[in-house]
């Protein structure tokens, strides 16, 4: 039985919420392991002077857990 879990990040951009997404599942992939799906939830952004300065994604994303009894059959 696979187990997945569900983190939720923010990923930041200056261009775009395509990139702010993007940057969340690069950065989240530096430190965790076969990312399997991406939940976008809240889009957002900064303004400065009338114009956006920043855009921000919400994400929930999705990977399984790994077997530690499985990996190491000792424990």
């Amino acid at each position: 039985m696979t187990v997945v879990k569900v983190i939720e990040v923010v990923g930041e951009s200056q261009k775009n919420w395509t990139d702010a997404v993007q940057n969340a599942v690069r950065e989240a992939s530096q430190t965790i392991r076969g990312i399997t799906g991406v939940e976008i939830y809240n889009l957002t952004a900064n303004v400065k002077d009338g114009q956006i300065v920043e855009y921000k994604a919400n994400v929930k994303l999705a990977f399984p857990v790994e077997n530690r009894c499985a990996a190491n059959p000792g424990l």
